[in-house]
């Protein structure tokens, strides 16, 4: 009898290790991908890849392609990113977030206009418009959310949709307008999520309508997070008729700030990279992709 009643607080002990255990083990991590312009996959199936490359291309742990039409506003559109982020970046679940272009503000948007409402918890298994069931019923503020990284930004606006070379017919594009894309939503409240900014310069078609260094739909002081009411020309260094966009958090050339947890970690010195995937994961996107791998794990 007291060699029995002296096992029972370790039988206790071991059972909640193995509560412990198994709570671990149904902790998944997911990477999510957000599209931007022109769309291409199918809204609501994450497991359509078609906007970025082949589907069997390594982009993280359990990569989720969050598809939206890429068409429509932002505030339109948004519910596909909510969705997503109810799904695989609620609970015990968390997420890395990659997002191309406009993804950039749907990303953005839903941060700062929900990333402090109640989220119901969700459980990873999305129906054919890419909702998720709740678990137990109970809700938490916000997503669980390690960090975002963007390829080719577009939280600055475009002056491509300034100045009409993007079809006006595009509801998208109005969002798209410098000075509207910079007062649609917050971008300094990312609700503490680190945006990592990437930002190409390989353009040449549209360089004369876009200012400083671009990548032939963005300019550097989009891709770059520069904050302000509207853009203005930022360069690699070396260039004398333009203020460097620096890396990091650091103010520009000519001390403008960058938005609130938004760095940039990747420069394109050497004019290499465009804006697009050319439907292989190219362009700054193969940069995002190369960390999200080595990464979000």
């Amino acid at each position: 009898m007291h060699f029995s009643f002296s096992l029972r607080p370790a039988l206790v002990l071991t059972a909640v290790a193995v509560a412990a255990v198994v709570g671990a083990a149904q902790a998944t991590n997911y990477s999510l991908w957000i599209n931007g312009r022109t769309g291409g996959g199918q809204p609501g199936n994450h497991a359509d890849f078609t906007y970025w490359g082949p589907a069997g291309t390594a982009a993280g742990v359990n990569k989720k392609s969050v598809n939206w039409d890429g068409y429509n506003r932002i505030a339109n559109q948004n519910f596909r990113v909510r969705d997503a982020l109810d799904c695989y970046c609620t609970g015990s679940n968390w997420c890395y977030v990659a997002a191309h272009s406009a993804g950039d503000m749907m990303i953005g948007y839903a941060l700062a206009m929900y990333g402090g409402t109640p989220r119901t918890k969700r459980n990873a298994q999305p129906n054919a418009n890419g909702e998720c069931g709740a678990v137990d019923g109970s809700t938490q503020t916000g997503w669980n959310i390690k960090w975002v990284d963007i390829a080719a930004g577009a939280g600055g606006g475009s002056e491509l949709a300034n100045q009409g070379d993007w079809a006006l017919s595009e509801p998208l594009v109005s969002d798209l307008k410098t000075t509207t894309a910079r007062a649609l939503y917050n971008h300094n409240d990312t609700r503490g999520v680190l945006f990592n900014m990437y930002a190409g310069s390989a353009g040449t078609m549209y360089s004369f309508v876009l200012p400083g260094q671009d990548d032939e739909a963005v300019a550097y002081h989009s891709a770059g997070a520069v904050a302000g009411t509207s853009g203005a020309a930022y360069c690699n260094p070396g260039d004398w008729w333009c203020n460097d966009l620096t890396l990091g958090t650091a103010k520009t050339e000519g001390g403008r700030a960058k938005w609130t947890n938004h760095t940039v970690v990747w420069r394109d010195d050497n004019e290499a990279y465009n804006h697009y995937t050319a439907g292989n994961w190219a362009g700054v996107v193969s940069r995002v992709r190369a960390d999200m791998v080595a990464n979000a794990k």
